[in-house]
């Protein structure tokens, strides 16, 4: 498969599927930086932010960036990048849904919550 974006992109999508979210943000940073126009890319890092945050209990930070990231995102729905952007729209909304109304959480507590994840992938042909 010959690599049509940078490889730190595609470095992004592994290390998301592996649920390594604070990682994420460091492989996307550096291409972002360099471009700050590409939304495309500011809404995956505040996606994997986003996650982040989740995962340490931080709901009202898991709002905040799936919110920007959904923001961000929703002007390269269908499909930008080889990547289905309209099925990680649906998923930001379901995950929207499914955050508890407080701003925190205790970790404990956290692991109770029925949260799905997403894996994300691009489509080559």
């Amino acid at each position: 498969m010959q690599k049509l974006y940078p490889d730190q992109y595609y470095q992004f999508i592994d290390k998301f599927n592996e649920g390594e979210f604070y990682e994420c943000h460091d492989l996307l940073e550096e291409i972002w930086m360099e471009d700050k126009s590409n939304k495309f890319l500011q809404g995956l890092l505040q996606l994997a932010v986003g996650l982040y945050h989740f995962e340490c209990g931080n709901i009202k930070g898991a709002r905040w960036m799936f919110s920007n990231s959904r923001k961000y995102l929703t002007r390269y729905s269908p499909v930008h990048w080889d990547m289905d952007v309209s099925r990680v729209l649906a998923y930001i909304d379901n995950a929207l849904n499914l955050l508890p109304d407080v701003d925190a959480i205790p970790y404990e507590q956290l692991k109770a919550i029925p949260f799905p994840y997403i894996q994300l992938s691009v489509n080559n042909t």
